[in-house]
């Protein structure tokens, strides 16, 4: 199992990645030749995901499903991010009951 902090570290960066993909979206439909980004997310073996951008066939603009998806990339992201605090909370606390 990977650390907790690279766990996080990897759904911050594919939270990341939905964002701009949905961004692209919202920002370019009205493009000659717009074509969606889609996000593709896979777990790790050891905990953790890894996210791929892939430029889907769909020409057709989803403004509702982007949107939707910027604040669920918001949300993941703060979610994973206040995993990271925690984890360094948990390991101040742990070196002798001491805070650094």
């Amino acid at each position: 199992m990977g650390s907790v902090s690279s766990i996080a570290i990897s759904g911050i960066a594919a939270a990341q990645l939905r964002l701009d993909a949905a961004s692209h979206n919202i920002a370019n439909w009205q493009t000659p030749n717009f074509r969606r980004e889609e996000v593709t997310q896979r777990e790790l073996p050891d905990g953790g995901v890894t996210a791929s951008v892939e430029q889907s066939e769909s020409t057709v603009p989803q403004l509702n499903t982007d949107v939707v998806e910027q604040m669920s990339a918001g949300y993941t992201f703060d979610a994973n991010l206040r995993t990271l605090r925690t984890e360094q909370d948990m390991l101040k606390t742990k070196n002798f009951g001491r805070k650094s």
